[in-house]
C-alpha cells in the first residue's frame, strides 16, 4: 500500500478513506467529487465518507450526499 506522501503520479488516485485519515492504494494526483465529479488535489482533501468511501470537494457536497431533503427545503 501507499501511502498519501508516496509517489503521486498522474491521473486519478486511488485511495482508501479511513477515520482522520487516507490511504492512497493507486498512485495519482487527484480524486472525484462524488457529488460534482470535481477533481480534488490529494494535497487539499479534506471532505470524505469512510461508510461511502468518496471524496467530496466542499462542505456544501458533504451536505447535499448526507441530508438532501433539508437542502432543498432550504
Amino acid at each position: 500500500m501507499l501511502n498519501k506522501f508516496g509517489p503521486s503520479g498522474q491521473g486519478e488516485a486511488q485511495v482508501e478513506y479511513l477515520d482522520g485519515d487516507f490511504r492512497v492504494t493507486s498512485p495519482g494526483s487527484y480524486v472525484r467529487c462524488a457529488i460534482t465529479g470535481e477533481h480534488i488535489p490529494l494535497d487539499e482533501l479534506k471532505y470524505w465518507s469512510v461508510d461511502r468511501q468518496e471524496a467530496y470537494a466542499t462542505p456544501e457536497a458533504v451536505l447535499s450526499r448526507h441530508y438532501p431533503a433539508q437542502l432543498k427545503k432550504a
